[in-house]
């Protein structure tokens, strides 16, 4: 039998735990809801900025080819598989608590029809940056180059597909 101190000392750390979940949750949702749009004003839409942000990509360093390693499958497991689900279906836990579907990973259909550069520049810069939905982070301050140059090679994988 465990101990009401040791109970409750368990307790607080899972109240901790559920805290910090809690609070993860709220700020990747908070950005994606209903209630995160911005009121409608003269400033140019993110579609006009669009072919501004295509002129001038994110460049990856051509000759180095980054392969998939078991590194690559555990950062894509950490942070995308939160909203793309473990294969990549776009069902990961908090997808049904998105305004936008993520994408799923494992159809060619849309992925195939996007360069490895597209797919780099929605990884690092977020979705909003490049056109697409504000719900995708940017996690270029998160993940170097050569990670985000692999999970674009994970994600080549999932679709068993080729970048246009």
């Amino acid at each position: 039998m465990i101990s009401i101190d040791k109970a409750e000392e368990r307790l607080g750390k899972f109240r901790v735990v559920v805290g910090i979940t809690g609070l993860w949750i709220t700020v990747c949702l908070s950005s994606c809801g209903p209630a995160s749009e911005a009121p409608r004003s003269n400033a140019p839409s993110v579609q006009a900025d669009a072919p501004e942000i295509a002129s001038n990509p994110v460049h990856i360093p051509a000759p180095k080819v980054i392969p998939v390693s078991k590194e690559t499958h555990r950062v894509y497991q950490w942070y995308c598989a939160q909203c793309h689900g473990v294969k990549g279906h776009g069902d990961g836990i908090n997808a049904s608590h998105l305004v936008v579907p993520p994408r799923n990973h494992a159809k060619a259909d849309y992925l195939e029809t996007r360069s490895d550069q597209q797919l780099f520049d929605a990884i690092k810069l977020g979705g909003l940056a490049v056109g697409r939905a504000p719900c995708m982070p940017a996690w270029g301050h998160t993940l170097d180059d050569e990670t985000i140059q692999s999970l674009v090679r994970y994600i080549r994988e999932l679709c068993v597909c080729k970048a246009l």
